[in-house]
């Protein structure tokens, strides 16, 4: 157990920061999801900007990797274009 106030402190704050971490990236996940499964191309461009936002937010935050960040981010944009 914590000895110090500032730890109870930190616990508290680490908790409240994964679940806002695991919250934005399920949602991620699921923008992500939902444009893989786009059909239409004019609406796939559509959402594409809002998911590439959503994926570089998360990246800059160090919720997941910039590197695979960059991945999806190319494999979606691949995706739309050859629609």
């Amino acid at each position: 157990m914590a000895n110090h106030k500032s730890a109870l402190k930190r616990i508290r704050r680490n908790e409240a920061v994964r679940l806002r971490n695991r919250y934005q990236h399920k949602t991620v996940r699921n923008a992500i999801k939902k444009l893989r499964n786009e059909e239409d191309k004019n609406a796939a461009e559509a959402l594409l900007p809002s998911v590439v936002g959503m994926i570089d937010k998360l990246a800059k935050k160090n919720v997941i990797h910039s590197n695979k960040a960059a991945n999806l981010k190319s494999k979606l944009m691949k995706k739309v274009a050859t629609m």
